[in-house]
């Protein structure tokens, strides 16, 4: 082996300039937060927003891309229905069967509180 001079840099190459440096990413803000889960769907209200997932199907809605979001129990009162009202008029909705049925209420009494909280005025 011979000893050679370490290779240098070519331009361009190398850590970014400062900056261009990739940040830390901040976590967001705590704050509540509501999940009703069933067998296959789900519904999460969180500071980033309203997701559903719908048979591994995960959409998430950032709060600001929502104009409103409803909720109500099914017609037999076995599930919890959330609707997501988008900024641009569409509706999209997640249906949470409740077992046992007095889980509803809870749900109900939690979102309530949650979506206050982060949409007091609607």
């Amino acid at each position: 082996m011979t000893d050679q001079p370490p290779a240098s840099t070519p331009p361009g190459f190398g850590p970014p300039p400062p900056q261009y440096a990739p940040q830390p990413s901040r976590p967001a803000a705590p704050g509540p937060e509501f999940l009703a889960v069933d067998k296959h769907n789900s519904v999460v209200v969180d500071v980033s927003g309203v997701a559903f997932e719908m048979y591994d199907i995960t959409v998430d809605f950032p709060w600001a891309e929502i104009r409103s979001v409803h909720y109500k129990a099914s017609p037999n009162g076995k599930a919890l229905m959330v609707a997501v009202v988008h900024l641009d008029g569409r509706v999209y909705e997640c249906v949470v069967t409740a077992k046992p049925r007095e889980l509803l209420r809870g749900w109900f009494a939690q979102l309530a509180w949650v979506l206050g909280y982060y949409r007091p005025t609607g």
